[in-house]
């Protein structure tokens, strides 16, 4: 083998090294992204089914039920045009009440109930989470302007 055909093999599987390797990251990426979805996108099955994402809304009024011996927790989002029972095991946060813009990220159950893994909440009184804004504004919920919702 010539000295110019030794190059061009080691030049040829560095590059396949690199694509494999960049392959290898894109792939483990993508699994780890959280998509945000709102209430109506999951009622119209765009949501992944057995992956996490992020759902958000408000919490509507009437719906937080507690369980009397556990950390258990069910209630309703909506963005005005659906809703989807949500399923929480934990202790929520303190701002966590009913009417408030939330996001929950978990993964949809068998049932077609959201199991969430984490409950996030406004930090206070001016802030409503952009996702949960925009998708409320879009949907004619929010009658104020997004930037009311800004710090």
């Amino acid at each position: 083998m010539t000295p110019r055909r030794k190059r061009m093999w080691v030049v040829g599987l560095i590059i396949l090294g690199v694509s494999i390797a960049t392959y290898f990251a894109l792939s483990a990426f993508q699994k780890n992204l959280l998509y945000f979805f709102t209430p109506a996108q999951v009622a119209h099955g765009e949501a992944p089914k057995g992956y996490p994402f992020r759902i958000g809304g408000l919490v509507v009024q009437g719906t937080v039920l507690r369980a009397p011996d556990s950390l258990l927790v069910h209630f309703t989002l909506t963005d005005g045009i659906a809703t989807v029972p949500v399923t929480f095991s934990g202790i929520l946060p303190d701002l966590f009440r009913e009417g408030q813009g939330i996001i929950a990220i978990g993964k949809m159950n068998a049932e077609g109930q959201f199991e969430a893994s984490e409950v996030l909440a406004k930090h206070d009184e001016n802030y409503m989470p952009p996702e949960v804004a925009d998708s409320l504004k879009k949907n004619g919920q929010l009658s104020t302007t997004y930037k009311d919702y800004q710090r």
